[in-house]
């Protein structure tokens, strides 16, 4: 039986309009594009992946080719390519690549993030109180704190540029656990997402609010602009992101990552829009950062209690790795965190390509 291929697609525009086509890193992400653009066979993506698998080198999560891949495939199922055919999202032989390439992160994931101690009892009250003693213990380094007293605007500039990858498209990957959720922790995520998408004003959807601000310091808020110029450590989180949300088997993953992403965002937000008030950037730069001081405040709480907590309590068995996303959430932060610190510690970009 021949697989009927999907035919090219037209080039859309507007606020909706599809990732730009980014360049390949490698020989991977190389037969990727070109078989989403018709110029290699569907099938030579398994071969591609074997060669890959075959000669690790380091971490999956910093492989600059196999991020990449993941990044266009997951791409797919959110507001496709730039020029390709919206069939290609269930095409598969992409899917069988993707699928293989996830074992290796999920992998190297459960490796170096080991299960946070389970909380006392399966109550949403031990639930929240569990992840809340994870998230206030954490070590990681502070990017927020620098920004706040130490960054220029070069700095600030980056950042945004590593954001933007997650910031443009913010919430949607938890918004996939929707339907794999009933109850009470359904009810409290939809109450989280309807902050995320403005609350009924299309222009207070903090992507909208994200997109102001880069606008403000100068950036291209063009939907996935800048993945050329990221790492894969940038790349790894939304990715993992997108892994947990889009397999029911990892809805506790996801739903404890969304409770560490809000209980770790209040205060981090404030000390980022203090630094852009430092260096006199206006509203239009800090309201995004601003509005999270607040809403995630909120958020928080919600999280932890009503989602997380509540799912555990429907489901016990989640509740391993609830805690896990959570603390998948942190360390894939972390990790992203010394990368950029390292490079500003030393002088340096932090970015593949310099903005300028």
């Amino acid at each position: 039986m021949t697989t009927q291929l999907p035919s090219p697609a037209p080039v859309t525009t507007g606020e909706q309009s599809p990732m730009p086509v980014p360049t390949p890193r490698g020989p991977l992400s190389d037969t990727l594009l070109r078989v989403l653009t018709w110029t290699a066979d569907p099938g030579s993506l398994h071969a591609s992946v074997a060669d890959v698998v075959a000669a690790p080198s380091g971490s999956w999560l910093e492989h600059d080719d196999v991020q990449l891949a993941l990044t266009c495939m997951y791409e797919l199922h959110y507001r496709g390519l730039a020029g390709v055919d919206d069939d290609w999202e269930w095409q598969p032989d992409v899917l069988g690549a993707r699928a293989a390439l996830e074992q290796l992160v999920e992998a190297e994931l459960r490796e170096r993030v080991a299960v946070p101690d389970l909380p006392e009892g399966s109550s949403a009250q031990q639930v929240a109180a569990a992840l809340f003693a994870l998230t206030s213990a954490d070590g990681g380094p502070s990017m927020s704190r620098w920004i706040a007293r130490r960054a220029d605007r070069s700095q600030l500039e980056e950042l945004l540029v590593h954001r933007s990858v997650y910031q443009l498209k913010e919430a949607d990957p938890h918004t996939w656990s929707v339907p794999r959720l009933g109850g009470a922790p359904k009810v409290a995520l939809m109450e989280i997402q309807s902050d995320e998408y403005g609350a009924g004003d299309p222009e207070r959807q903090h992507a909208a609010l994200f997109a102001t601000a880069m606008r403000g310091l100068g950036l291209d808020d063009t939907y996935g602009r800048y993945v050329d110029h990221v790492p894969a450590i940038t790349l790894a989180h939304p990715n993992a992101m997108s892994m947990f949300g889009l397999h029911r088997r990892l809805r506790g993953a996801i739903v404890g990552h969304l409770a560490a992403f809000e209980m770790t965002s209040s205060v981090p937000n404030r000390l980022y829009g203090n630094g852009m008030r430092r260096l006199g950037l206006g509203p239009d730069v800090t309201e995004y950062f601003d509005e999270h001081v607040e809403a995630d405040a909120v958020h928080e709480q919600i999280a932890g209690r009503d989602l997380a907590g509540r799912l555990v309590e429907q489901d016990p068995a989640l509740a391993a790795d609830v805690m896990w996303g959570a603390a998948a959430c942190l360390a894939l932060d972390g990790w992203w965190a010394q990368h950029v610190l390292d490079r500003w510690e030393a002088g340096e970009t932090s970015l593949r390509e310099p903005l300028r």
